[in-house]
C-alpha cells in the first residue's frame, strides 16, 4: 500500500505548472510582505505585532482548512481544486490594493487562509507525489520547493522593479500616498498573474482519465484516518514540519533586519529579501538530487544542523552594520538549512510508508500541527521586535529559531533511525 504504483510518468510540464501555481498562490498573502516588509508596515499603517496578528488570523483559518481540505484532496482532481484556489486568492488582491483598515485586513487574511489551504495545499502535495513516482520523491519535492523559490524570487524582482520605476527618484523622500501608489501597482500586477496561472492549471495540468480516477477515493472513512494515525512517520512529521516552518516564517524578517540593523533604505532592504529568494531554487534542486542518491531523512537532519548554526550567529550579536560580509554569509547559512528542510519534509513520506491514495488525508493531519507557526510565529516575532527595538529584538527572534531547529534536528534523526531499513 505504501508503493506509489505509478504506471505512467506525468509529463514534465505537469511539474512546471505545480511549481508555478505552488508559489503564485502565496504571492499576495506572504511573498510581498516578505520582500517589502518595511513598505507593507508603512502603507498599511501597521506595527510588527499587528502584521503578525494578520498572519495569525490566516493561521487559525488554515488550521481548520488543513483538517478538512486534506480529505477533499483525496476526492477531487488536484488541478480543479488548485485552479479555483488561485482565482479566489486573486480576488482578495483587489481588496488588498485598496489598503483597507486593520480590521478588514485581518478578515482578508482569514479569507486567504481558506483559499490557499482548504482548496490548494493537500492537492499540491498529492500531485507532487504522483509526479515523483517510486524513485524520484527527492527530486519531485526538491524541484517543487526550489522552483517555487525561483518563482518567488522572480515575483520579488518584478515587484522591486515596478516599485522602483513608479516611485522614481523619491526612494527616500516619498510620502505615504506615493508609496501606496507604487505598491498598488505591485499588488495589481501580481493579482493578474495569479488569475492567468489558474487558467493554465485548469487547462493543462491533466492526467489520463483512468490515472486520475485511480487517485481518488469516493469517500473517506474513520478506518482510513485510523490507518494514517497509526504510522509513526505521521507523528514525527508533525514535529519536524512545525520546527522547520518556524524557520521559514522567520525568513520574513531578513529585509527588516537589513533596515533596522544594517541601516539599508526601502529598496535596498527589499533587495535583501529578493536575494534570499534566489537561494531557494538552487538549494531545492541540489538537495533533491542528493536525497534521491541516499536517504531524504539523512539530509533533512543535516539541514536542521546547518540552519541552527546560522541562527546562533544572528543570536550572538556578532552581526552589525560594520560586518556586511558576515551578514550576507549568515543569511546564506540560515537560508541553506531552512530551504533544504522545507524541500525535504514531504519527500520523506514514501520513506515512512504513507500510502499515496491517502496522501491528502495524511497531509491534512500532519499540517494540523505542523503549520501552527502560522498562528503563533507572526505574533511572537512581532512582539519581540516591537518590545525590544533594533538589534536586541532580532537577536531574540533568532534565538527562538535556534531552539526550534534543535528540536527539529532531533525529531528528524529519530525519523531516520526508525525508517532506515
Amino acid at each position: 500500500m505504501g508503493k506509489l504504483q505509478t504506471t505512467e510518468k506525468a509529463p514534465w510540464y505537469y511539474l512546471l505548472l505545480l511549481i508555478l501555481a505552488g508559489e503564485t498562490v502565496f504571492i499576495l498573502p506572504f511573498v510581498l510582505a516578505r520582500v517589502f516588509r518595511p513598505t507593507v508596515l508603512e502603507v498599511f499603517q501597521l506595527d510588527n505585532t499587528q502584521l503578525g496578528i494578520c498572519f495569525s488570523v490566516y493561521g487559525f483559518v488554515a488550521l481548520v482548512s488543513y483538517l478538512f481540505g486534506g480529505p477533499l484532496a483525496d476526492k477531487f482532481p488536484p488541478r480543479k481544486l488548485m485552479a479555483v484556489a488561485l482565482w479566489m486568492t486573486a480576488l482578495g488582491g483587489l481588496i488588498y490594493a485598496t489598503f483597507p483598515s486593520y480590521t478588514v485586513l485581518k478578515i482578508l487574511y482569514g479569507y486567504w487562509g481558506f483559499t490557499t489551504i482548504f482548496l490548494f495545499w493537500a492537492a499540491m502535495i498529492k500531485a507532487t507525489r504522483v509526479w515523483g513516482g517510486d524513485s524520484s520523491q527527492g527530486k519531485a519535492f526538491g524541484f517543487l520547493d526550489g522552483g517555487r523559490g525561483l518563482v518567488g524570487a522572480l515575483f520579488g524582482t518584478m515587484g522591486v522593479i515596478i516599485f522602483s520605476v513608479v516611485i522614481g527618484e523619491k526612494t527616500v523622500s516619498a510620502n505615504l500616498e506615493e508609496n501606496r501608489e507604487a505598491f498598488r501597482y505591485v499588488i495589481l500586477c501580481s493579482a493578474g498573474i495569479v488569475v492567468l496561472v489558474g487558467a493554465f492549471v485548469w487547462l493543462f495540468m491533466r492526467l489520463k482519465k483512468e490515472r486520475e480516477q485511480s487517485l481518488i477515493l469516493e469517500r473517506i472513512t474513520v478506518s482510513e484516518i485510523k490507518t494514517v494515525l497509526k504510522l509513526p512517520a505521521v507523528w514525527l512529521l508533525m514535529i519536524i514540519i512545525l520546527c522547520a516552518y518556524v524557520g521559514y516564517k522567520i525568513t520574513d524578517v531578513f529585509s527588516l533586519y537589513a533596515k533596522d540593523v544594517m541601516l539599508y533604505d526601502q529598496v535596498e532592504s527589499a533587495q535583501v529579501g529578493t536575494f534570499l529568494l534566489f537561494i531557494r531554487p538552487v538549494v531545492g534542486i541540489i538537495i533533491g538530487f542528493l536525497a534521491d542518491r541516499s536517504k531524504s531523512s539523512v539530509w533533512l537532519t543535516i539541514s536542521f544542523v546547518i540552519a541552527l548554526s546560522g541562527a546562533l550567529l544572528f543570536a550572538s550579536g556578532l552581526i552589525s552594520v560594520s560586518t556586511t560580509v558576515l551578514f550576507f554569509a549568515s543569511v546564506f547559512i540560515v537560508a541553506l538549512g531552512v530551504y533544504a528542510a522545507r524541500s525535504l519534509y514531504f519527500a520523506v513520506m514514501q520513506e515512512g510508508n504513507i500510502p499515496l491514495v491517502l496522501t491528502g488525508t495524511a497531509v491534512g493531519l500532519i499540517s494540523l500541527v505542523g503549520y501552527t507557526p502560522d498562528i503563533f510565529a507572526g505574533p511572537a516575532m512581532g512582539y519581540l521586535l516591537d518590545q525590544y527595538p533594533g538589534e536586541k529584538g532580532h537577536q531574540l527572534v533568532f534565538g527562538m529559531l535556534a531552539c526550534f531547529y534543535f528540536i527539529g534536528g532531533i525529531a528528524s534523526f529519530f525519523y531516520y533511525r526508525i525508517h532506515r531499513k
